[in-house]
């Protein structure tokens, strides 16, 4: 039963102060998010073909220097992406609209580029360090946060909820 109080919406008897505290925001979340990493991978390394054709043709021309270069493609296209995508009034990159969920800040706050990429990088740090045992944290922490999330303030929540 869904009622409205002074307080706040209530759901099943529970009054929820903020919709991040409907649990139902939640459900899901875990396999929307590693879909959701996998259509964003996909989508940077479609995003790497032309700077990795120019950086061919450069180290042609500069006989090898530039693809030195090739070391920091990676990297910069996708911290790029995240940036102009997960920092978008939006606060999600295009996977993550795909599967509908978003990227929120616990205090309300906006989502900017660069805490988009401190997020990103956050990440890929507990990966090298935990490899996918990562996405263990998400099975005890609240809301189905992740580490990075946890040391962010922020959470990942559906949008059609």
């Amino acid at each position: 039963m869904n009622t409205t109080s002074s307080t706040g919406p209530i759901h099943d008897g529970e009054i929820l102060n903020d919709r991040l505290d409907d649990a139902r925001v939640y459900e899901g979340v875990r396999t929307r998010r590693i879909l959701s990493f996998c259509i964003d991978y996909l989508i940077v390394g479609l995003l790497m073909i032309v700077p990795a054709i120019v950086i061919g043709l450069l180290g042609v021309i500069t006989l090898g220097l530039g693809w030195m270069l090739y070391g920091i493609l990676f990297p910069v296209v996708a911290l790029g992406y995240v940036w102009w995508t997960l920092g978008s009034p939006s606060q999600a990159t295009v996977g993550m609209r795909m599967m509908n969920i978003r990227l929120e800040r616990l205090d309300g706050g906006r989502v900017d580029g660069p805490l988009a990429v401190l997020h990103s990088v956050l990440f890929w740090a507990g990966n090298v360090i935990l490899t996918p045992f990562i996405l263990l944290a998400t099975l005890f922490l609240d809301r189905k946060r992740a580490v990075h999330d946890l040391l962010l303030g922020t959470v990942v929540a559906r949008t059609d909820r």
